[in-house]
């Protein structure tokens, strides 16, 4: 470890479990103070107990203003300021074959915690980094959010807004030094994969088959992991970033890059076989 983050106050929104956690362990690593802001009020205690004074918990639901505003001046209150704004909070959505079996029932859930929780936790986090010297604002999208595709057409369009937002919040808030940039995890195993299958009659196979899926699609052989998420996201928060605003970064093994399938390899594989008797 660097310490590249000593003396810097951060909030990570969703912060109490998965890539949320991971990113936590790694900026307490890099020496910053951090609040963990997340929904599950118990967890999210539990979680910054573990680490002593340097790490507070606040529970706040992304998606109401009120407490995104609140969350931002208790941070500033306990630590005596605010550097760095995760908005990493989402939920996922359920995953069905296609647009004509989607109902679309979770459209205002979904937008309000991935899309309207990533602009509240900017805007509110800008107001005073505005006035601060500045900071850097680092948003989680997905893959889903620049690859087209079947299924999850909600999740993906919130996503992809979260992208765009990245890109004029960075444009706006320029002026006051304030850096807005967002990753795109893609194939990262966490919880939240088999969530997204709850309608199936047997999640742990059907997760495993996404797995092979993901694997089958991803140039890079090694799986990624929270840890790969995490390690971007320090980038984004420290000095070795600061002429980067407005970009949106996959972390993904490749997959954002180009399929990974190569369909001549397995033709000519099949032509070399000799024919069966």
């Amino acid at each position: 470890m660097t310490n590249e983050l000593t003396g810097r106050v951060a909030i990570v929104t969703g912060g109490a479990s998965g890539i949320g956690r991971t990113t936590v362990d790694a900026f307490v690593a890099e020496g910053a103070r951090v609040v963990i802001a997340d929904i599950n009020g118990e967890l999210g205690a539990t979680v910054a107990a573990e680490y002593g004074p340097e790490v507070a918990f606040q529970r706040t639901d992304v998606s109401d203003a009120a407490q995104v505003a609140e969350l931002v001046a208790v941070t500033v209150a306990r630590f005596g300021g605010l550097d760095i704004m995760l908005n990493n909070a989402g939920i996922p959505t359920t995953m069905r074959a296609g647009l004509l079996d989607e109902p679309l029932d979770d459209f205002h859930r979904l937008m309000a915690v991935d899309l309207l929780g990533v602009m509240l936790g900017t805007q509110h986090a800008a107001r005073y980094m505005a006035g601060h010297g500045g900071g850097s604002i680092i948003n989680t999208t997905s893959i889903g959010g620049i690859r087209a595709g079947r299924g999850e057409p909600v999740y993906r369009a919130a996503k992809a807004g979260v992208i765009h937002f990245t890109k004029c919040a960075a444009i706006d808030l320029a002026e006051y030094g304030i850096r807005v940039n967002s990753i795109a995890p893609g194939a990262i195993p966490t919880p939240i994969l088999a969530s997204t299958l709850g309608h199936l009659d047997d999640i742990e196979s059907a997760t495993l088959r996404l797995r092979e899926v993901m694997r089958s699609i991803r140039p890079l052989p090694r799986e990624g992991s929270p840890s790969d998420i995490a390690a971007a996201t320090v980038f984004y928060a420290g000095e070795r970033s600061a002429y980067i605003t407005g970009t949106v970064l996959p972390v993904d093994g490749g997959i954002v890059a180009g399929h990974a399938g190569n369909a001549f390899a397995e033709i000519e594989a099949e032509q070399a076989e000799p024919l069966s008797a």
